[in-house]
């Protein structure tokens, strides 16, 4: 028995999946939190 592969739709369903796993990567992206110096902001503030 021949089993023939569906390219097409495997590739549609590749997409759907790649696109999934990017939409997770990118909700649960934390922004890089810099270390900040208040005093010097506040001081900034002033001039």
């Amino acid at each position: 028995m021949a089993v023939t592969t569906l390219k097409r739709k495997l590739r549609r369903k590749r997409q759907g999946q790649n696109a999934r796993v990017l939409k997770i990567k990118q909700l649960s992206a934390k922004p890089v939190i810099k270390n900040v110096d208040v005093e010097e902001l506040k001081k900034s503030f002033k001039k």
